[in-house]
């Protein structure tokens, strides 16, 4: 016989353990290397020589490498990564602690030598090592800047991309616009790090993105003005965007990499090193810093809000009162965090009022549908429920709403498919919003679950129809914001069930035999980062707690009897909750296939405790 209660009970106490005086939790987002690299390399630039943080970022990024020199973004990416090679390689050589001639730094340039060297980074690399003197700007414009002048009906403009595209190209834009670069009497030379002593200007190599190019300047061409005049208009207006949107800490968008490339663009344009607005946004990204291991990390952004919500609503799943102090001081930081200033959003959503979440601590203009249905989740037990706070939340979410029929994260209707010529890697990652089955999944689950909207509703039927309609063959779904079809397939089953659809319905049982089908045989279910790049479910080979909670959390949704297949992944939890290994550490958040993942550290506590207050409540009652 299972009993869940030692598990539940040790998991609340361990969240008790680790809330922060604020009500919140600030475990750790972490996402690999780049962030401390870029650290180093930014403070190198501004000549703020904080020694104590170098030496610290410096320790973490040594730490991580493997033992051929080169630097991975997950435990089983194959022998290494370029660009994650390059970006510590170019960091620790800047920091001025490591040399050339450093054993570990000569395995590292053999291994970028043998990956085809700087001409095959990411395109965002080549960006930040342009910007800092090491690779030629490409001789034309990525992206003419005039493009940020074309009204909202031209079939691509600034809006008909997702925020996270604008945030970074627009400072991108500014640069590429001055081929501008900085260097220091510190500045490394990487020159030995071409393939080709030439530097041939590999940025694009697509013909279908040169005619997308031409299709863009000539619908600048239209624009009433002379050339020179619409191109001061042009810079004048991408300044201002990113001035305009800087949170109160000083960060643009409360984003490591907009921020970054917002100093850089800023200095292109004749800042001082020393201006009040490039101080204030250094500082932005030092309060990001966060402890793991007893180095320091440069955290992506905070993730305090998500963390909150989940937790909050995990706590009440599990049966602690909504009057409990911890619950209570959840709740109260998630309220002071709901949204009351119009941000992008409101371009495709013109007619709704600001009262959704964003994700940081300081997020205040940049909410998403799914930080929003957790916090509502978690306010839910609150009483009395604070009404007009719900109603702005739950307006706002329906809103939100994609034509199509799901819900993307940040924006309304932004899925323009033009991404596809643009010379980005991975590119709908970064420049599009669709709707996606987790986000649409859990926005159900909520409105099925936490609502008293009729399973008739106009959302919710036509949030159903989406998920139907985008189930794979296989029974699964794909989701966008974690790793990778275990989650997808945790939010369109649980949504689904939630909207009312029987358990016996023929895309419910396809989807059960699929997980039944992937369950390893200790129990638990894994799956490898490799899925996002493959389009394909690739399997970890090995178990972790967070994808095993996903998985069982599904099952136990969609069962009357507690089935074989969740006894074993309920008895693999248990016996599994303390477990520290590279398993609990592989990254189960994704934010660009093959480029950006996202270790949660909070996400081995919520999931499980999710799971297993669910089975407990369902069948130990």
């Amino acid at each position: 016989m299972i009993n869940t209660s030692k598990g539940i009970d040790w998991l609340i106490e361990r969240l008790r353990a680790d809330q922060s005086p604020d009500g919140s939790w600030n475990y750790p987002f972490e996402t690999g290397l780049s962030t401390d690299a870029y650290m180093i390399i930014l403070l190198r630039t501004l000549e703020l020589n904080d020694e104590e943080l170098i030496r610290g970022l410096v320790a973490r990024i040594f730490s991580k490498q493997e033992k051929n020199g080169a630097w991975k973004l997950f435990y089983d990416e194959g022998d290494g990564n370029l660009t994650a090679t390059v970006e510590a390689y170019y960091a620790l050589l800047y920091s001025g602690y490591a040399k050339k001639d450093d054993k570990r730094l000569r395995e590292a340039k053999k291994f970028i030598l043998s990956k085809g060297g700087l001409e095959e980074v990411s395109i965002f690399t080549k960006v930040m090592l342009s910007l800092t003197g090491q690779y030629i700007w490409p001789d034309f414009s990525p992206l003419p800047i005039e493009f940020i002048l074309l009204p909202h009906y031209f079939p691509i403009n600034f809006y008909s991309f997702s925020v996270f595209g604008r945030a970074n190209l627009t400072p991108i834009i500014l640069l590429a616009d001055k081929k501008f670069f900085i260097k220091t009497s510190m500045s490394p030379n990487l020159s030995e790090l071409y393939l080709h002593r030439q530097q041939e200007n590999l940025w694009f190599r697509s013909s279908e993105y040169r005619s997308l190019l031409s299709f863009i300047k000539d619908g600048v061409k239209r624009l009433m003005g002379l050339p020179e005049q619409l191109h001061q208009l042009a810079v004048e207006r991408a300044k201002n965007y990113m001035l305009n949107h800087l949170e109160p800490d000083g960060s643009f968008y409360s984003y490591y990499s907009c921020t970054f490339l917002m100093i850089f663009a800023l200095l292109s344009h004749g800042y001082k090193k020393t201006d009040p607005v490039i101080t204030k946004a250094v500082n932005g990204l030092l309060a990001m810093k966060c402890d793991i291991n007893g180095h320091p990390h440069m955290q992506y952004t905070t993730a305090n809000v998500w963390n909150t919500s989940l937790i909050g609503y995990a706590l009440q799943s599990a049966g602690v009162a909504s009057d409990d102090p911890m619950v209570t001081m959840a709740n109260q930081y998630l309220l002071n965090r709901q949204h009351h200033k119009f941000g992008d959003w409101v371009i495709h959503n013109p007619k709704t009022l600001p009262g959704g979440w964003g994700f940081s601590d300081v997020n205040t203009m940049n909410p998403d549908v799914d930080d929003t249905t957790a916090s509502l989740r978690s306010i839910s037990r609150m009483n009395p429920l604070e009404r007009h706070v719900w109603d702005r939340g739950l307006n706002w979410l329906l809103s939100m709403q994609n034509d199509d029929g799901g819900w993307g994260a940040f924006e309304k209707n932004t899925d323009t498919k033009l991404f596809e010529f643009f010379p980005i890697e991975k590119g709908e990652f970064l420049l599009t919003d669709p709707s996606c089955a987790d986000i649409t999944g859990r926005t159900l689950e909520f409105l099925g679950n936490y609502t008293n909207l009729s399973r008739d509703h106009k959302a919710i039927h036509k949030g159903v129809e989406w998920l139907l309609s985008n189930q794979l063959k296989d029974g699964s779904w794909y989701g966008r914001w974690g790793i990778c079809y275990l989650y997808g397939t945790w939010g369109a089953l649980t949504g689904l069930l939630a909207a009312g659809i029987p358990s016996n319905h023929a895309a419910i049982q396809k989807s059960i035999k699929w997980l039944d089908g992937i369950q390893n045989k200790d129990g638990g279910w894994g799956e490898s980062c490799h899925s996002d790049s493959k389009k394909a479910y690739v399997p970890l080979g090995f178990s972790t707690l967070t994808h095993t909670a996903w998985a069982l959390d599904a099952l136990i949704a969609a069962s009357e009897e507690p089935t074989e297949q969740i006894r074993n992944g309920i008895t693999y939890l248990l016996t599994s909750l303390e477990k520290e290994d590279w398993t609990t550490a592989y990254p189960k958040g994704q934010g660009m296939a093959g480029g950006f993942y996202i270790h949660y550290h909070s996400y081995r506590y919520i999931f499980p405790l999710i799971a297993l207050s669910h089975y407990k409540n369902k069948f130990e009652v």
